[in-house]
């Protein structure tokens, strides 16, 4: 069989699968999985156009990766093509483990449970099924390959995993301010001593690079009417969790089913290679399979919040620096009561409060700048624009959400 394939993407124009374990990996059931797990989760509600996918996301890291490393061959890097083909490979695996819905509901299906956790798992036994051919990947992904810089072109504050969700969502969500220059930044990254650096005049693409990421998470990642949605599905997701464990039928596949039975840890995906797999077969449609069922749930709180989410009728939200009064959210809680007739624990279901954060550069992760002299700098330290420092402010905003039909006197 030809395993040689090209695959035609919006972005980048062809990516080859230039290798028989690409192929392979990238044929495997569980990484198929992924075209049918929404990059953005419920984003497309605010941007129509945001129906891109995982798997969509993994193929653009993978053919990001190839152009870096081969930038980084052409500067004088060795890089062996064992190598070059296991660092593809990391990134290419690297949200293996996401679940339905992506972020949405991380930690909802498996509280405490990062995704990051749930892909190295997978990769484990994909290494297994695959008689070892995964090993050097699983360093590079893990962080323990002697030549660090491999590591972080999998996972930093400028990997590759950012550089193509950012052009990649603003793209597909049609938001020309979140565009960065892509092209530029893999031409002007280098290695010093083993560590991922840019080049000095690379340095105003990195500036617009923060910036344009603190632009995306604010305008779209944590867009009010997306937080909104976001913590409906959740609460409907508790709800569902709730009435099974209390011993009432709730519909679903039988995989969401036990998802919503059960609280595994991560031991449990760690030592059961059943729930492991099991986790590994859920995607989108098992949950709005389910949710197109539960509107004609007999219990009220069920049906009402799936229909909502079904036909868009979605939570109004105050979004703001000012933190959420517990009289007001007790006076939301009255309020809800009344108008659906439900006791007061059950309306924390229709309601929802916390708060978003919103930090664009970390110092303490640093993206460094090799200057002509060979001198390395923190961008912050480089650049002459001051918000630059700034981004590195974590900036949190507290939410409050409730139906539209509730007075919103009652919230002011």
């Amino acid at each position: 069989m030809n395993k040689k394939k090209i695959i035609n993407d919006p972005l980048y124009g062809f990516i080859h699968i230039r290798s028989d374990l690409v192929f392979d990996i990238i044929s495997h059931p569980w990484f198929q999985r992924l075209r049918n797990i929404k990059q953005l989760g419920v984003t497309d509600l605010v941007y129509p156009g945001a129906v891109h996918t995982r798997f969509q996301h993994a193929l653009g890291a993978m053919s990001l990766m190839e152009r870096v490393l081969d930038q980084l061959r052409f500067k004088g890097i060795e890089i062996s093509d064992e190598e070059h083909e296991a660092a593809r490979l990391a990134v290419l695996l690297h949200d293996i483990g996401h679940g339905p819905f992506s972020h949405a509901l991380e930690n909802s299906l498996l509280p405490g449970i990062r995704h990051e956790s749930i892909s190295y798992l997978l990769m484990n036994e994909m290494n297994d099924q695959l008689g070892g051919a995964l090993d050097l990947a699983l360093k590079i992904f893990r962080n323990s390959y002697s030549r660090r810089f491999f590591h972080q072109l999998v996972s930093s504050q400028l990997d590759i995993d950012r550089l193509d969700y950012l052009n990649r969502d603003c793209f597909f969500c049609g938001v020309e301010e979140g565009h960065i220059g892509v092209d530029r930044i893999l031409l002007m990254l280098n290695v010093h001593k083993d560590q991922l650096v840019v080049q000095e005049r690379g340095i105003y693409s990195i500036e617009n690079f923060l910036n344009a990421r603190r632009f995306m998470y604010w305008q779209v990642y944590l867009h009010k009417t997306t937080v909104a949605a976001e913590r409906m599905l959740v609460n409907l997701i508790k709800r569902a969790q709730a009435l099974l464990r209390a011993g009432e039928h709730v519909a679903g596949s039988p995989t969401l089913q036990r998802f919503l039975a059960n609280s595994y840890t991560l031991d449990d995906l760690r030592t059961n290679r059943d729930v492991l797999h099991a986790f590994a077969a859920l995607d989108d449609h098992d949950i709005w399979g389910a949710i197109k069922q539960w509107r004609y749930h007999d219990d009220r709180i069920l049906s009402l919040l799936a229909s909502m989410l079904i036909e868009r009728r979605l939570f109004t939200i105050r979004l703001g620096q000012e933190p959420i009064r517990k009289s007001t959210v007790e006076a939301i809680r009255t309020a809800i009561s009344a108008q659906y007739q439900t006791l007061r624990a059950d309306a924390s279901y229709l309601f929802a409060y916390g708060s978003v954060t919103n930090e664009a550069y970390t110092e303490g992760e640093k993206i460094n700048i090799l200057t002509r002299s060979g001198e390395l700098l923190d961008i912050a330290q480089a650049s002459d624009l001051p918000n630059i420092r700034a981004l590195s402010k974590i900036v949190k905003k507290n939410y409050l959400c409730w139906p539209k039909d509730v007075s919103l006197k009652i919230a002011n």
